[in-house]
């Protein structure tokens, strides 16, 4: 959601001013990117981790403030509900030693985190969507207090004309509530993985992402359960998707959260000036900050939430860089787990960036965005239509071809051959085991009948340190 904000409402003059740098930021962001302004050197790996905070009975407890005050770390931030928090890690080049490092740095931060929420009896947990959580526990008295989420909350209501938000999912079984705030968005917490490009690889790297997005999401799902229902294996999904709907009905409007419109051509920039054209101001703060820093341009892009967003930075001698979010990846199981989720992204986007045949020239973004639908939906079994036409499990997609890419692309970032082996290894024992977080919970459930105990011995298993597929159950 990004920094603070210091404002208690909203004028019609704020919106106007707001649009008029947003236009005069979108502009100067596509000047800079064709004359060469963006970084254009390094590839650098970095990541979000979003968890829950949770009580001596494994249910949500809406304690961040005070545990957020005794963390005191620039890694460790508030999120949308009080029961969240989010982890950051440092971004590394992509090279040498880069991905251990970041599991030993996010090791080191997770252990401090638990050691601090047990001053409070408390505890953290990283999973997508927790089997213990209560509709009741997602009111407004558990937002988190800063005024940037009030504020987005009112203005997704304002759009909607005060219309209540709809949750419908059908998947192994039914759900359906309404909401009359924004947060069901807090039912959800993921791993989102970033990474930066040259920029003249940007384009390339975004598309080469979202025709990942379906696989990832099959080899990474762990989010079965919302409201004790078991429904898709990545329930993420459809859930932020509908959970700020801020559509009128029949609108031509995009939908704030999407897999997108379509592919991207030469220049990255054009998802900006998409944003530009298609999505409604929601927190129209206007900042003094020349046009270079392109504050008002990444507070709206912080406001769509595609399952792929591209992202303006700086380095630290304050040259803007160009990266790709990668959203769709859940929260848990285990650390090594997660890392090893991003180390098969990172080598699968490098190899699949540099084909001389561009992969999006032979799958259609209309399949790459069913894919994702479908793998979100039923996990490793989902059949998904691939680049040489032919439809295939998301199990065998990924165990006899995008495993051998992914490798190969490590290989090829000259990344440590000690790392690219420990977490190689990860996946290809996920697959040879048929078993990511979802697949564990649905059996840990199918066996006890209890959410509660799943839990427990999700908790435990996680604090061991032990990737998902080793769990017993």
């Amino acid at each position: 959601m990004g920094k603070e904000i210091d404002s208690n409402g909203f004028t019609t003059d704020d919106f106007v001013r707001f649009n008029g740098r947003l236009a005069e930021e979108t502009k100067h962001a596509q000047q800079a990117y064709f004359r060469g302004g963006f970084a254009s050197q390094e590839v650098v790996a970095g990541f979000e981790l979003e968890a829950w905070l949770i009580d001596e009975n494994l249910l949500p407890v809406p304690r961040n403030v005070s545990f957020l005050a005794r963390m005191a770390s620039p890694l460790v931030v508030p999120e949308l509900s009080r029961f969240n928090v989010e982890l950051n890690g440092t971004p590394q080049p992509l090279c040498g030693n880069a991905l251990s490092q970041l599991e030993n740095e996010l090791t080191a931060t997770w252990q401090e985190c638990l050691r601090v929420a047990a001053h409070d009896a408390a505890a953290l947990i990283a999973i997508g969507t927790l089997p213990t959580l209560r509709e009741a526990d997602l009111s407004l008295a558990n937002m988190s207090p800063s005024r940037r989420y009030a504020l987005l909350n009112d203005q997704i209501f304002l759009l909607r004309g005060g219309r209540p938000l709809t949750l419908d999912i059908n998947g192994i079984e039914s759900l359906r509530t309404t909401h009359t705030d924004v947060m069901l968005e807090a039912a959800t917490t993921s791993f989102q993985v970033h990474l930066q490009t040259p920029a003249g690889e940007a384009a390339r790297a975004y598309n080469a992402s979202l025709i990942l997005a379906a696989p990832l999401v099959a080899l990474a799902a762990n989010s079965p359960f919302l409201f004790e229902r078991a429904l898709w294996h990545e329930t993420r999904v459809p859930l932020f998707e509908q959970a700020v709907d801020c559509c009128d009905p029949g609108c031509p409007q995009h939908m704030r959260v999407t897999f997108g419109s379509g592919y991207l051509a030469a220049d990255p920039t054009a998802c900006f000036a998409e944003n530009l054209r298609n999505y409604a101001v929601l927190l129209p703060f206007e900042m003094s900050t020349p046009v270079e820093s392109y504050a008002h341009l990444r507070l709206h892009n912080g406001t769509i939430w595609r399952w792929n967003r591209m992202l303006i930075g700086f380095d630290q001698a304050g040259q803007p860089h160009l990266r790709v979010e990668q959203r769709v990846m859940p929260a848990g199981p285990s650390i090594i787990d997660m890392i090893a989720n991003a180390a098969f992204y990172y080598g699968a986007a490098f190899m699949l960036t540099r084909q001389v045949v561009a992969p999006e020239a032979q799958l259609s973004f209309d399949l790459a965005r069913d894919n994702f639908y479908r793998a979100a939906r039923y996990g490793l079994a989902a059949q998904l239509s691939w680049l040489d036409g032919q439809r295939v499990s998301a199990a065998d997609l990924l165990e006899h071809q995008l495993l051998p890419l992914a490798r190969e692309g490590l290989q090829r970032l000259d990344l440590s051959a000690a790392d690219v082996a420990r977490y190689m290894e990860v996946i290809a024992g996920r697959l040879r085991n048929q078993r990511n977080g979802a697949v564990w919970q649905m059996a840990h459930y199918a066996k006890h009948h209890d959410f509660v105990r799943l839990t427990a011995d999700y908790l435990d298993h996680q604090r061991h340190l032990m990737p998902v597929h080793e769990w017993p159950i």
